[in-house]
């Protein structure tokens, strides 16, 4: 942990070269594949561990509710991101790694919903969880986009997603971090083109 060995201001330039040498290229084309599931209708899954678990939920909170204008949130024809974490069904998550294994735990629950053309964002900072490994190599195998969100080298989770958004840093905490302030990029993204874009669905 670099925050043992480094006093506040030295933490804090640590991360701040990080957020500089991070290709935005990575960050831009998660948005634009965000914003195609907004125009396509399809569904945009997240999955993640731990503190990314916790970022997973996150970003599917605020890009399931906040792509919206405050005047759309009552109105039923206004087209809405379907975004969905699958950290959260504690039921299932708990049925499947009691039965079968931890593993397993999100991609049995992409087999129930997920169809090709569906995105699916996998957060692992060491990118090595065989968890969210299973789910990727699942999602590769039926045609939905898959993005690998990942710290340190990248792990096997850099080489099996098909596009990554990377934050080459050896310390979870700030990688985690960083993680949560790119999904908050993208958000004001997706916001700000979802409201360009149109207001609502075409009939």
């Amino acid at each position: 942990m670099l925050g043992a060995e480094l006093e506040p201001a030295e933490y804090l330039e640590r991360c701040s070269e990080v957020f500089r040498a991070l290709d935005v290229t990575q960050l831009k084309g998660l948005a634009d594949d965000m914003f195609a599931s907004w125009q396509r209708q399809k569904f945009v899954f997240v999955c993640g561990n731990g503190g990314s678990g916790s970022n997973a939920s996150h970003l599917a909170a605020d890009a399931g509710k906040n792509t919206l204008r405050r005047e759309d949130f009552t109105n039923d024809k206004a087209r809405r991101l379907k975004i969905w974490s699958l950290t959260d069904n504690t039921p299932n998550i708990l049925a499947w790694a009691n039965d079968e294994g931890f593993d397993r735990v999100f991609v049995e629950q992409l087999k129930n919903v997920a169809s090709a053309g569906d995105v699916l964002i996998a957060i692992s900072g060491s990118g090595n969880s065989p968890n969210i490994i299973k789910a990727v190599e699942w999602a590769n195998a039926h045609d939905l986009v898959t993005w690998g969100v990942t710290g340190y080298d990248g792990g096997k989770l850099l080489k099996l997603a098909r596009k990554s958004l990377h934050v080459p840093l050896d310390d979870m905490g700030m990688v985690e971090s960083i993680h949560l302030t790119v999904f908050h990029w993208i958000l004001n993204d997706l916001y700000g083109r979802v409201n360009h874009a149109g207001r609502y669905a075409k009939s």
